[in-house]
């Protein structure tokens, strides 16, 4: 199969969970035996903070702005399928570019579920609108569950499908490493994760402070007032992931609003760091526990008391994050991921070629 993917980024995981989640499941995809074009809008402040250049498993390029993506009319026109992604700049531009185009399949992968309808509820159309839904011959979801089904009724996808973010385990193995930090939590600031933040970490830090925490990640305001015992981490390169969480002896996975009211929404790091073999502390959402065994393979907390007793007592993390990393290998790897990927694609390729079929009649 010959797939062109249009993503938010691909060189740079600066500021975005995006990358790290297009690495893994193209390097898995290219395994497979397909051939992969990426297409990344060319901006700044990922520029300047590149740490892919030149992938092995595809081909990566650029384009400057929508003028420039004309440029790639012919690969996008030629390929089985085209595939664009949640947040790319001028999205609903480009896929309207995407569907007068191509004559392959079409795809939405929607990194961003819950945070997409909410934007189109309130008439939000950044990189996605209710007009250009319908032109997608797959909607491939971050969330699973309900929401599926509100795609296709609500803005008429012919088909929408669970892709939940994944991990590549030979790029998140298990280290031995001293512990450095009893909990740790890397991720890019966002104002509705923050309350969660400070109740899960930052106030049982306030409470601990003969315990070591640790908080990873760009685009925190100035104005935090971190404890003592709150190491700040700026940006960490995803090379750095698995000895950050190694060195944890538990790490933290908060998740956004949106993705909370609709539930069925695992972030990448929830895989990541379990494929580490890193027991997660994480906030409660519905669907959560279809993937992971509350209290046996994740720990759930909704309160500091809750996260503070966790953190005093002797309970074996290594036995729980052993368990973790299990789970994942049986069924959330990046390989799992892609033989999912290839099925919806192949699925919304038959789906488009059966009208023609019987035009032909």
């Amino acid at each position: 199969m010959k797939l062109v993917v249009l993503g938010l980024s691909l060189s740079s995981s600066w500021g975005n969970g995006h990358a790290t989640t297009f690495r893994a499941l193209l390097k898995a995809f290219a395994a497979r035996g397909h051939d992969i074009l990426f297409l990344e809008r060319d901006v700044p402040w990922y520029r300047d903070n590149r740490d892919v250049a030149d992938p092995a498993y595809c081909r990566l390029e650029y384009y400057s702005d929508l003028a420039g993506l004309a440029r790639w009319r012919g690969e996008i026109a030629d390929a089985d399928a085209v595939m664009v992604g949640s947040y790319v700049p001028e999205g609903v531009e480009v896929a309207r570019f995407v569907q007068a185009h191509a004559r392959g399949a079409t795809a939405f992968y929607d990194i961003d579920t819950p945070v997409t309808l909410a934007k189109l509820e309130r008439g939000d159309f950044e990189y996605l609108s209710p007009q250009v839904i319908p032109g997608y011959d797959v909607y491939l979801s971050f969330t699973g569950g309900p929401t599926l089904r509100r795609i296709e009724r609500e803005y008429g996808s012919p088909a929408a499908r669970a892709l939940y973010c994944s991990v590549d385990p030979d790029a998140y193995p298990p280290l031995d490493v001293p512990k450095r930090w009893d909990l740790s939590y890397l991720g890019t600031y966002s104002a509705d994760r923050q309350p969660t933040l400070e109740r899960l970490l930052i106030e049982p830090a306030r409470r601990m402070s003969d315990r070591r925490f640790v908080v990873a990640g760009p685009q925190y305001p100035a104005d935090i007032h971190w404890p003592a015992n709150v190491q700040r981490i700026d940006h960490l390169p995803p090379a750095e992931h698995p000895a950050f969480y190694a060195a944890s002896r538990y790490t933290l996975n908060v998740t956004r609003a949106d993705m909370i009211a609709a539930g069925w929404s695992p972030s990448v790091r929830l895989f990541e760091a379990a494929a580490c073999a890193v027991p997660v502390v994480s906030d409660v959402w519905e669907g959560l526990d279809s993937l992971f065994t509350p209290d046996e393979e994740i720990v759930l907390a909704r309160t500091t008391e809750e996260v503070v007793a966790l953190l005093s007592s002797d309970a074996d993390a290594g036995a729980m994050g052993r368990r973790a990393r299990a789970r994942v290998m049986h069924g959330h790897r990046a390989a799992d991921r892609a033989a999912d990927l290839e099925a919806h694609l192949a699925e919304a390729i038959e789906a488009r070629a059966e009208p023609l079929a019987v035009a032909a009649l």
